[in-house]
């Protein structure tokens, strides 16, 4: 599948195989609802110490969470257990040395958990919750997470710690 080869090349995919090299590394465990919510995190913690998005694709609010559509399509059927050379023998030489560091440390600080405790963890932040206001939570929905709900609830969770 590899992102850079690919003819529709997405630097989210490259974000998610970025993470499948890693679990296969580290052996932390990864499937799908895992890795979208590990996007979801680079995604705003980029926003927050880079100051921009890492990639363009936006990040719907699901009833499982934050979502990638294109990403699900892309790895609904992913074989997490033995991934591709192709994706094993990259390099990421894509990303900058600061967008490493962010997801690095998304890894470092989300990658110990499974992809059901990210889901209750997400659920409780108020980026989703915003971007789902007044739906039920079985109700379907397609609603964007906003870049700058993300980028003030994680720049405040950030300034609460220092």
């Amino acid at each position: 599948m590899s992102g850079l080869n690919s003819p529709n090349f997405s630097k989210a995919i490259m974000v998610a195989e970025y993470f499948i090299k890693k679990n296969f590394e580290d052996k932390k465990g990864l499937d799908k609802l895992k890795l979208q919510k590990l996007l979801y995190y680079s995604q705003a913690w980029n926003l927050v110490i880079n100051k921009r998005p890492l990639f363009p694709e936006k990040i719907e609010a699901w009833v499982h969470g934050p979502v990638i559509p294109e990403i699900y399509q892309a790895f609904k059927n992913f074989d997490f257990a033995n991934p591709p050379i192709e994706i094993l023998n990259d390099d990421f030489s894509i990303f900058k040395a600061e967008e490493k560091k962010v997801l690095d440390s998304v890894w470092e600080s989300y990658g110990k958990y499974d992809g059901n405790y990210l889901e209750i963890l997400t659920h409780k932040e108020t980026p989703w919750q915003e971007a789902r206001k007044n739906l039920s939570p079985s109700d379907v929905s397609n609603n964007i997470i906003s870049e700058e709900q993300m980028e003030k609830y994680y720049g405040e969770k950030l300034k609460a710690t220092q």
